[in-house]
């Protein structure tokens, strides 16, 4: 489909039903940002609104980069699917930033450089699955190196050896999500594995990723304080130390929300109305790494205080 057809299809898409709530949504979120912009004092999770990020992280964006210091307006984000629901989709389009997102899937890609959003917009696309060998390398032949605005990373497993592996860019912003289930204190992550694929016929949906205490321990080593949770409880967000301007930093124990939404999938592939509790006992006797001491153990035999809400 050549560009003139793209635009006559996107401009009639616009009169449609969706194209026409997507507006809406739009001018609410604008209307949110002009409420909150230069508001201080507030924890952050105070600031959420959603426009197309999966819970409140866009508000939480809106204003970190209305107070953070920043210079280029440009982002990295992967394991964004068809990028319809993700964190810098509101940048994209409301602050007109510059942006690289990356997936594993094909055919997610060929959707994105299909919609209207990646010819309107100074969007680039990448398909490769993402390990901490070639993260590097994807990023930089993509154009994107050095400073940069933001970097959100989550790709259900592997998140803290990869961003731990990133030198191609400074983010001055990083957004992570975390494993609620690994609870507020224990700094454990699963081990790395270059192909791990969460899904459940391996193990459970709940086996994944790196706790919340572990990627502030790696955001410390690497110049980064934490200024936010989310208040569904699988986002966390750090900003580089010469950038907080009047951004607070705060504990992982401050920030940590126990999850109450449930992924976990039966053999029949229905969904399994599992308690915090039994959803932590079900991946029990997988192994996880403490990232301070290179020890691994069992998530069973986590101390009792390590684990604690």
């Amino acid at each position: 489909m050549n560009l003139y057809r793209r635009i006559r299809k996107a401009v009639a898409r616009q009169m449609t039903l969706p194209g026409r709530v997507e507006q809406i949504q739009q001018a609410l979120g604008r209307i949110e940002s002009r409420q909150q912009a230069g508001e201080l004092g507030r924890n952050p999770r105070d600031y959420e609104f959603r426009v197309y990020s999966q819970w409140g992280e866009d508000g939480i964006i809106d204003h970190l980069v209305s107070n953070a210091l920043i210079a280029n307006r440009s982002f990295v984000e992967f394991g964004v699917e068809s990028y319809t629901e993700a964190n810098t989709l509101f940048l994209l389009k409301h602050r007109q930033w510059r942006g690289l997102v990356i997936d594993g899937s094909p055919q997610h890609i060929e959707t994105i450089r299909r919609s209207e959003t990646f010819w309107k917009y100074d969007l680039y696309a990448d398909c490769s699955f993402i390990t901490k060998d070639n993260i590097n390398e994807i990023i930089l032949r993509n154009g994107f190196s050095g400073d940069l605005g933001i970097l959100s990373v989550d790709i259900d497993g592997n998140d803290y050896w990869v961003w731990d592996a990133i030198t191609a860019v400074s983010p001055r912003i990083v957004i992570s999500e975390y494993n609620s289930l690994f609870g507020p204190t224990a700094k454990v992550s699963i081990p790395y594995q270059a192909d791990f694929y969460r899904q459940a016929d391996k193990a459970p949906r709940g086996y994944f990723g790196a706790s919340i205490a572990a990627l502030d321990h790696l955001a410390r080593e690497k110049g980064y304080s934490l200024v936010a949770g989310n208040s569904a409880g699988n986002n966390v967000f750090f900003v580089r130390n010469d950038c907080l301007g009047s951004l607070q930093a705060v504990s992982p124990e401050a920030a940590y929300v126990q999850a109450a939404f449930r992924e976990d999938r039966s053999p029949a592939g229905e969904v399994d109305l599992l308690q915090f509790a039994q959803r932590r006992n079900a991946i029990g006797r997988f192994p996880v790494i403490n990232v301070t001491t290179g020890q691994q153990m069992l998530i069973s035999e986590l101390s009792r205080s390590a684990l604690q809400t």
